[in-house]
């Protein structure tokens, strides 16, 4: 297993980072009137998923990296919403959003493996 010296090397982090660019170009087919309604809030969302892995992994304790893979993990589940939202409103096929829906997936469960990681590790 390699080690993991900064957030960088951390393959959520890595697999976030790339979500966020697929959905900063999802995100460019949203009606113009949306630019600062939905646009907004779903690349706010997702910007916050890597952002929250880095500051947690940055941080000096377990207990502080796991509030913010929390944090990433409510933001990951605020923009799953906003894209089938943006769907079910017809601005999103679903050949454009079940890649996106899919990354999501793997990244939570990428982040549900990592917290039950670090509680194994604490709790020893």
């Amino acid at each position: 297993m390699t080690e993991i010296r900064n957030y960088k090397d951390l393959r959520v982090w890595k697999a976030a980072m790339d979500l966020v660019v697929e959905v900063y170009d999802l995100t460019k087919t949203l009606p113009g009137d949306e630019r600062y309604g939905l646009t907004s809030q779903i690349q706010r969302a997702v910007v916050s998923v890597p952002a929250n892995i880095a500051e947690g992994h940055s941080l000096a304790t377990p207990k502080l990296f796991l509030k913010h893979l929390r944090i990433a993990s409510g933001s990951l589940a605020e923009v799953e919403t906003q894209i089938v939202l943006a769907s079910r409103l017809d601005y999103l096929t679903t050949s454009q959003t079940q890649p996106i829906l899919n990354q999501i997936t793997d990244i939570q469960k990428m982040l549900f493996g990592l917290t039950k990681a670090i509680k194994a590790k604490v709790l020893k």
